[in-house]
């Protein structure tokens, strides 16, 4: 490897360091200084400007980050096979399992930042999207309303469970619940 190799190499090791240390450290404090993440990261805070000059752009990289790793998830479920109403419980896992992994997506972390509306939920609400149009046609899903209003209704209740969990009101077992099963309950039709 050359040097030039190892140095790019190196550079990128840090650069993920420190997008991780802010992943982390911003879902428990939100509010957390450039300088406590290089701490977190176990770099120079000069390091961390660096590579982020700002920390727009910190939460920038953050929220692309998380955006590659969440589109690559979702991939994994196609809004085309299988029952739809099955297949809606699949995608209600695995948002569960996506907010699991991220707790920075539910805190004030992210808010602010000009890409977080248009990158946040994207990824999920254009598939879940079709899937929802998908099961209105099979007669699975209510066809009232927009299914596009269907999806944000689903994205805003995981976001409730996860409030419900921060402020100690529902463990995260009965939060996951309750949201399975009212995302499930809203997507239904009169019977």
């Amino acid at each position: 490897m050359s040097e030039l190799r190892a140095r790019r190499a190196d550079a990128e090791r840090s650069r993920a360091a420190v997008r991780q240390a802010a992943i982390d450290l911003l879902a428990e404090r939100p509010q957390a200084s450039m300088r406590d993440i290089a701490t977190a990261a176990g770099v120079a805070r000069q390091t961390v400007y660096a590579h982020y000059p700002t920390r727009e752009e910190l939460i920038a990289a953050v929220i692309g980050h998380i955006a590659a790793d969440v589109t690559s998830q979702v991939d994994r479920l196609d809004p085309e096979k299988g029952l739809p109403t099955e297949t809606l419980g699949h995608w209600l896992d695995l948002l569960w399992e996506i907010l699991t992994k991220y707790p920075i997506l539910h805190t004030d972390a992210l808010n602010g930042a000009p890409e977080v509306d248009p990158q946040r939920h994207a990824p999920i609400t254009d598939r879940l999207t079709r899937l929802i149009e998908r099961g209105q046609a099979a007669g699975e899903f209510d066809a009232r309303v927009p299914p596009a209003w269907l999806g944000a209704a689903v994205i805003g209740l995981i976001h409730v469970a996860a409030a419900e969990v921060a402020a100690g009101r529902l463990s995260a077992t009965d939060a996951r619940r309750a949201f399975h099963t009212s995302a499930l309950h809203l997507c239904r039709p009169d019977r």
